[in-house]
């Protein structure tokens, strides 16, 4: 199997905002639809550690006290989401930044007007995607489905079916 054709595993956060509106499933439906594999998945509320760990590289930022504020006024659902490029494919589903800049059809472009309140944080690259799956999931809380509509997702050239 060729780099190109690995199933990689993305971090996706639904945040407070898309709990609070009721629209988690919405949300969790728009990446099943599009073929991905939701393998972990679990609600928590994100603690100050947790915020600033994520967040480091935004903690002496002015607006970080609206963005801890932002994500500690519910729990948010954190997934791990698998499928052929996924960093890039969740990225594109979400669209960009600010939910009023996003093309209509992506997640934020459909459901935020805003640039904070934008609904999902998805991992930017394949190593960010690895370093923030370790911090929400313990090994034992991300399942392996095996081959189970690989089939139907993808031609038999993109991935190697497990025997």
């Amino acid at each position: 199997m060729n780099q190109e054709s690995m199933l990689e595993r993305t971090l996706v956060l639904l945040k407070p905002c898309i709990v609070m509106r009721g629209l988690m499933g919405e949300i969790i439906t728009r990446f099943e639809r599009k073929g991905l594999r939701i393998v972990g998945m679990k609600m928590l509320q994100m603690d100050d550690e947790l915020l600033r760990q994520h967040y480091s590289h935004l903690v002496s930022k002015p607006f970080f006290p609206i963005l801890r504020d932002s994500m500690q006024a519910s729990p948010v659902v954190a997934m791990c989401v698998e499928g052929l490029e996924a960093v890039r494919v969740v990225r594109a589903m979400a669209g960009v930044t600010n939910g009023r800049d996003a093309a209509v059809g992506t997640i934020r472009g459909d459901y935020s007007m805003s640039g904070q309140q934008n609904v999902v944080h998805a991992s930017d690259s394949p190593l960010a995607a690895k370093e923030e799956l370790a911090r929400f999931f313990r090994p034992d809380e991300v399942f392996d489905f095996g081959d189970i509509n690989l089939d139907v997702l993808y031609a038999a050239d993109e991935v190697d079916r497990k025997a």
